[in-house]
């Protein structure tokens, strides 16, 4: 059993100045990234304005799998026009670690 980690460090456009809007930014990415069947939250820069940490998990019985997953969810975060992506952190455990 392996069990894969990513967060999504992000940039977000100007106009969120408010947490309402930054919300309305946040939440069609988070409910996208569920379709690959994974927990999707915003978990981190909750009251900062103009960025967000966007968390992933999911888990496979291959790596393989796992690695696969992830990378479908960065893509699809990469490809999003209203954000820019400042860096992402992924971890996969398996049950040797």
């Amino acid at each position: 059993m392996y069990t894969g980690t990513a967060v999504f460090d992000l940039l977000l456009p100007g106009d969120s100045r408010s947490l309402k809007i930054k919300r309305s930014y946040v939440r069609p990415i988070v409910a996208a990234l569920r379709r690959f069947e994974v927990a999707a939250a915003e978990v981190g820069a909750l009251d900062l304005h103009g960025r967000t940490e966007i968390g992933v998990a999911t888990i496979a019985a291959e790596h393989a799998q796992v690695s696969r997953v992830l990378d479908a969810c960065e893509r699809l975060v990469a490809g999003r026009p209203e954000v820019e992506v400042l860096g992402v952190h992924r971890q996969v455990h398996g049950d040797d670690d």
